[in-house]
């Protein structure tokens, strides 16, 4: 009996010892669980800033981006995204130096991530620093060997670095691993001609344009080397095909002019010089030549203004100088005329020509004495009598820019050296900056906190209900409808930051977070606000643009945002339903009927959108592009040129490439 009681004692205890035990771990449990969730809710914090300035970054803010990152790396300085992330914000912002120490900070966090080793690498080009540069391609190739585009990149830093035989063995090399790439043989060019083998240099241009016929810079580059061969049809047509394809470059409409000149066709080169200086307006060749062919025609006066521009460019060039005298002496302005080639002679003592043209222009001021002191260091040179007259312009006789031959001063001038034109690429950032709707629609219209300066002119949006909203705002809080987005500064953004916690109006903060493109954290105040007041128009506007935009970073991210679609086009309805006279509604569901594809219900309401204001040249424009995807080629036409009409006018643009 003894000892049954003593047995059913022990295990009472033992029982007693499992309670007490289960009741510590419970209170451990419980007293951890705060500690438990502050975790998570930090770790989710941290996730929602990165995504957030992520969103910013897709979207070209860069400034707001980088604000982002520092909170995420203030709270984790452990972690490589934000540093990499913030980099990529200081690469497009041109602060190379900065992005480079940002992608050292993340790669000591974590070595094996290719994109920072191929970001820096692209800083370093930047800063001229090539050895590191191909350092950091290295590395980045032991962890990606079959990425082209490091290959590509390492190629060219050899190159700028006069290291021709090393970079043709990679090329070389790249052509085995990727034959159907035609930027290879392009890079083999480039190459050959730094080694003055120009037979080579042709036959892998001509291999480049087999492969791919639609790259500018190749046809550019081959009509180069015509052009150095006085073969001018020849480069003619090549620069013909690198005009199409490359229809905005200065260079190309100044080299085609070149030799359209030298086969006669003065009137073709002079509206290539005029086509040229539109697209870049302080283009020193293009005035230049441009004066010399004015004054080979007898344009005298813009031959002038030609050189008076180059002269603002460059107040020392004795050749524009000399050329301006010239002219200023035969439309009757002699004093200036001596002015131009006193400063001349100053440089060139026994430039003769120019003492003759002096001494002419004193003799028309009858300064007797001074034209005899000219005339007779002339005759001490036992010049003949040809000196004086004005040779024509040569053809065939071409100098370089920095040529500083004085006797030169009638030969149309050519840069020193044309280098084919090579651009270094990176695979991070189309996942970054690229746009899913690639026909460049406008963007859809939504409130913001700051005015902005419409590119239609003259053009203010107006609505209504946000006229009546403003009404019952202080003055320093007004809300405006704005297109696009609004690029804020350093100092600026942190004023919203200040503002978006002082603020307790959820519809207010909302359109705050907005601006510096926190779009989820909009999206759960405009819900919270549309349980308080389920009519408002505005709130349902404001939800469907951010949702929207949320969508389009999202999609680049490579997620199905198709069912979100439908929840910004069910936004925009019931926004429709409450102010159907509102013309932004009807234009923003329009967009997303394109990007649906449905462009039949896009159509429809863009017109309902210009009905209710015709002036809305966003409408206009999108329509158009809307009637082009329809196959309506003249009715397209027509709405963009009634877009051009009313202040947008990159409307033209799209129209010449129809026409075309």
């Amino acid at each position: 009996m003894r000892d049954s009681g003593y047995l059913n004692r022990l295990l009472l205890y033992v029982r007693q010892y499992f309670l007490w035990q289960k009741r510590t771990c419970m209170v451990i449990i419980i007293s951890w669980f705060p500690f438990f969730f502050t975790y998570i809710h930090a770790q989710f914090n941290v996730d929602r800033l990165l995504m957030i300035g992520r969103s910013a970054l897709y979207y070209e803010d860069y400034v707001v981006s980088m604000q982002y990152f520092n909170q995420v790396i203030s709270a984790k300085p452990y972690l490589y995204e934000p540093w990499f992330y913030r980099a990529v914000a200081k690469y497009y912002l041109d602060d190379y130096s900065g992005a480079e120490g940002d992608c050292t900070e993340a790669l000591s966090r974590n070595p094996f991530v290719v994109g920072i080793y191929e970001l820096r690498g692209l800083c370093r080009i930047q800063q001229k620093n090539f050895t590191g540069a191909i350092d950091d391609y290295n590395r980045a190739l032991r962890y990606d060997p079959e990425s082209i585009n490091l290959w590509h990149n390492r190629a060219l830093c050899r190159l700028q670095q006069k290291d021709y035989e090393g970079a043709l063995a990679e090329l070389d090399t790249m052509s085995i691993r990727w034959s159907k790439n035609a930027r290879i043989p392009a890079m083999k060019a480039e190459a050959y001609l730094h080694q003055k083998d120009t037979a080579q240099a042709i036959a892998a241009l001509d291999k480049s344009i087999e492969l791919d016929a639609y790259d500018g810079n190749v046809w550019a580059q081959r009509a180069v080397i015509s052009l150095a061969r006085s073969e001018w049809k020849e480069g003619e047509a090549s620069l013909d095909k690198a005009i199409h394809l490359l229809p905005k470059d200065a260079n190309l409409y100044i080299n085609r002019a070149l030799a359209r000149f030298n086969q006669s066709n003065l009137r073709g080169a002079m509206s290539d010089y005029d086509i040229a200086l539109d697209y870049d307006p302080n283009n020193f060749l293009g005035h230049y030549n441009r004066g010399l062919l004015r004054a080979q025609v007898g344009d005298d006066n813009r031959a002038i203004t030609d050189f008076d521009f180059v002269l603002k460019l460059e107040p020392d060039n004795l050749m524009a100088l000399y050329n301006r005298a010239l002219l200023l002496e035969q439309t009757g302005n002699p004093r200036a005329a001596i002015r131009d080639y006193s400063k001349v002679i100053d440089q060139y003592p026994n430039f003769w020509t120019g003492l003759y043209q002096r001494a002419q222009c004193y003799r028309k001021l009858g300064m007797t004495k001074q034209a005899e002191t000219d005339e007779f260091r002339i005759l001490k040179a036992q010049l003949d009598k040809r000196f004086g007259h004005q040779p024509r312009l040569s053809k065939k006789q071409l100098r370089k820019r920095s040529d500083e031959d004085i006797e030169k001063y009638n030969q149309l001038a050519v840069a020193d050296e044309e280098e084919m034109k090579q651009e270094y690429q990176s695979a991070w950032r189309g996942k970054v900056q690229n746009r899913k709707v690639g026909m460049d629609y406008q963007p859809m219209f939504l409130l913001s906190t700051e005015r902005q300066q419409s590119a239609v002119k003259h053009y203010v949006a107006y609505d209504r209900q946000v006229d009546s909203l403003n009404r019952t705002l202080p003055a320093d809080r007004q809300l405006y409808i704005i297109s696009g987005q609004i690029t804020l500064s350093e100092a600026s953004t942190q004023r919203y930051f200040k503002r978006i916690d002082q603020l307790d109006n959820l519809l207010e903060r909302a359109v705050a977070l907005c601006v510096v493109q926190n779009y989820a954290d909009a999206i759960d105040d405009l819900t919270n606000y549309l349980k308080t007041d389920s009519v408002s128009s505005i709130a349902y506007w404001q939800r469907a643009v951010c949702q929207s935009r949320l969508n389009d970073f999202n999609a680049a991210q490579g997620t199905d945002v198709r069912l979100k679609t439908d929840h910004v086009l069910s936004d925009l309805t019931t926004a429709l339903k409450y102010n159907s006279k509102n013309a932004y509604l009807y234009y923003n569901r329009g967009n997303v009927y394109v990007e649906r594809q449905d462009f039949t219900h896009a159509v429809d309401d863009y017109s309902r959108a210009i009905e209710l204001d015709p002036h809305l040249a966003e409408a206009w424009y999108n329509r158009g592009l809307a009637l082009m995807s329809l196959k309506k080629q003249d009715e397209a036409i027509s709405d963009l040129s009634k877009a051009g009409e009313l202040g947008l006018y990159t409307a033209y643009s799209i129209i010449k490439r129809i026409r075309k």
